[in-house]
This record gives C-alpha cells, sequence and structure tokens, in this order.
C-alpha cells in the first residue's frame, strides 16, 4: 500500500508537472503568437506610413518618401568622416537629385532609409513606384512591356527642367528601367548607378541575369512554380512572385527581421513582359551615360560572381563593393550604401 501510494504521488507529481509545462509551454506561445502579431501589425504600419509619405509632390511630378529634414541636416563631413571632410563639400556636388527605383516585387517604400540618410545631408533624394508596384494602383497583369512598367521613371524625367538632371539609382531589376531612361533621356542623367541590378547589354533580357539563378527563361516560363496567370491557366503568365521562405532566403539573408516583415508586408507580384523583353540599347545613347555599379558581396539573389560577370561584359565607369550585404543593401548595409551614393555624387 505504501509503495503504491508513494507510486500514485509520483504519477501525480509528474502529472502536475506536465501539467504546470503545458501552461508555461502555453503562456510562451501565446506570448510569441502576440509578439509576432504585433511585429506584422507593426510592419503594416510603417508600409502604411510609407506609402502616404510617397504621396507627397516634389513640384508637378515626383513621389517622395520622408519629410522636410532641413530642421536636422548634418553636414557631409559630420555623416561621412567625423568631421574630417571639407564642410563645403555639399556645394562642390553638381547636381544633388537622386531618383530611386526599385526592383522586382518592391515599391517606393524600400529606399525608407536611403531617403532619410540623403535627405539629412543636403541632398534631394525622390524614390518612385514603377507601374503597378508599391501604391500604384494599376494591374500589374496589365503591365506587359517596359515602357509600361517605367512610365513614371520616364514621366519624371520628361518633366524635368531643361537644365536639371539626376542621378538615376536602379536596384536588381529596376536597373533595367535606368538602361531604358538612359536609352531615352541620356541629357537628363548626370550618372546612372546600378545596385546589384541588371546591367544589360544591348540585346539582352533582364531576365538573362537571373538565369543562372532561375534557369532559362524559356525552362522558367514552363516550370516555375511561382508564374502567376492573371488572364487564366490557359493563356502566357503574367507575373510572378515567389514564397515568403524562398523571398526570405534569396533577398533578405543579411537584412534585420523588421525591416523582412516590413518587405513580407508590401512585395507585390512582379510583371513578367517586361523582365522578359530586350533591350535595345545604342552607343549615342545609352553608349554616352556614366555608368557606376555597386556590388553586394553576401547577395544570394544576384550572386557575386554573376555581379563580377556584368561589369565585366559591360564595364561602367566605377566599380564599389558592399561586404556582408545581401541583395537588399538598403536595409542590410544602409550607412555604406550611404557612403558609396555620395561619393559616386562627388565625382566631377
Amino acid at each position: 500500500m505504501g509503495n503504491r501510494f508513494i507510486c500514485m504521488n509520483k504519477k501525480e507529481a509528474k502529472e502536475n508537472n506536465n501539467g504546470s509545462r503545458s501552461k508555461r509551454m502555453g503562456r510562451s506561445q501565446r506570448k510569441m503568437l502576440a509578439e509576432e502579431e504585433f511585429l506584422h501589425r507593426q510592419a503594416l504600419s510603417m508600409a502604411l506610413q510609407q506609402h502616404q509619405l510617397s504621396q507627397r509632390f516634389e513640384g508637378s511630378m515626383s513621389r517622395r518618401i520622408g519629410g522636410n529634414t532641413s530642421s536636422r541636416r548634418r553636414t557631409l563631413s559630420e555623416s561621412l568622416s567625423n568631421g574630417k571632410q571639407d564642410t563645403n563639400i555639399l556645394e562642390n556636388i553638381q547636381y544633388k537629385k537622386f531618383v530611386l527605383i526599385h526592383g522586382e516585387g518592391f515599391g517606393a517604400w524600400c529606399w525608407y532609409k536611403t531617403v532619410a540618410s540623403l535627405e539629412e545631408v543636403g541632398l534631394i533624394p525622390t524614390a518612385l513606384d514603377l507601374k503597378g508596384s508599391g501604391i500604384d494602383l494599376s494591374d500589374t497583369n496589365s503591365v506587359t512591356t517596359l515602357a509600361e512598367y517605367s512610365k513614371p521613371l520616364l514621366d519624371y524625367l520628361e518633366n524635368l527642367l531643361e537644365d536639371e538632371k539626376v542621378i538615376l539609382v536602379g536596384h536588381s531589376s529596376g536597373g533595367a528601367c535606368v538602361s531604358y531612361a538612359l536609352e531615352h533621356f541620356p541629357q537628363k542623367i548626370s550618372k546612372a548607378i546600378f545596385l546589384c541590378a541588371t546591367m544589360v547589354s544591348d540585346g539582352q533580357r533582364p531576365f538573362d541575369v537571373f538565369a543562372e539563378e532561375l534557369g532559362s527563361a524559356e525552362r522558367f516560363m514552363q516550370e516555375s512554380q511561382f508564374l502567376i496567370y492573371g488572364n487564366g491557366k490557359d493563356k502566357p503568365p503574367t507575373g510572378f512572385m515567389f514564397e515568403k521562405q524562398q523571398m526570405k532566403g534569396l533577398y533578405f539573408n543579411q537584412s534585420p527581421s523588421k525591416d523582412v516583415a516590413l518587405a513580407m508586408a508590401s512585395m507585390r507580384p512582379t510583371p513578367l513582359g517586361p523582365i522578359m523583353e530586350k533591350l535595345s540599347l545604342s552607343p549615342e545613347k545609352y553608349g554616352t551615360g556614366r555608368r557606376f555599379f555597386i556590388q553586394t558581396l553576401d547577395d544570394r539573389a544576384l550572386s557575386p560572381d554573376v555581379q563580377e560577370k556584368l561589369v565585366r561584359e559591360n564595364p561602367p565607369e566605377g566599380v564599389y563593393k558592399i561586404k556582408g550585404s545581401d541583395h537588399c543593401p538598403f536595409f542590410s548595409k544602409p550607412q555604406s550604401l550611404h557612403k558609396i551614393l555620395v561619393e559616386i555624387a562627388q565625382i566631377p
């Protein structure tokens, strides 16, 4: 009896312990879910805030992210090298306007750190949504050409004053839009910066740059599970979008979790037509542009080897490298990106 009583007490104690552990696990799980829900709400709030801010107009055309930061501007010397540079360096930059073009799936919102840092040193950044991206309400499935996709950028350039020029920055597949703009408005672009981007040559498709990671265009069109058939399964695909886990591995392997959450809440499908279109680039227009390339050395979407091949086959004026950056340096290495952008702006 005594042994049985002891055994029963042990069993009851074990059950009580299991119950306590279950309660603790329940509380822990609830806390984790609450934190995830809070993070998701925070990401949505950030996305909404950035989207609202991006609707501000500069003059009659440009949609910007960020407000007036004149009250908190710092000199370039304070920002870049702890007071060692010439405090008048900003005045030596001839063209102070930056136009920031996002890559596939992104929108103007992804540049929020870059916009803030450029404004703080007195430069004038504008982040645009390409057609069917960000807060642009166009149906992604209806965007079939690079001209349509790039229209917000082309409209912006067309409406610049006669003697105005900008520094154009394109990320990832947004590099094709930069190349397209160089071909059509070379006189409006002071410098073109390709940020781990599709700096294609004449006759190439933007997709060709990603072929090493995604396979040939023909195979991708036939076999990819990420394709979107906006006009029905019996019609050609109209767009694509990676699954969230795939995006995290490809794009955000070094990015802060809050920025990843923002991206997961904000990214949209990418129109397929523009990235499958072969570009026609001439030596007389595109060839006269001043091009610069920024390589990202921990990039899983566009490997360093592929980026090296791009600059070798289509040499730009200058090449810069960001160590420890994934495919989104505006998230993972914003300060390094900022310094390079300002350095390029200073080149006479």
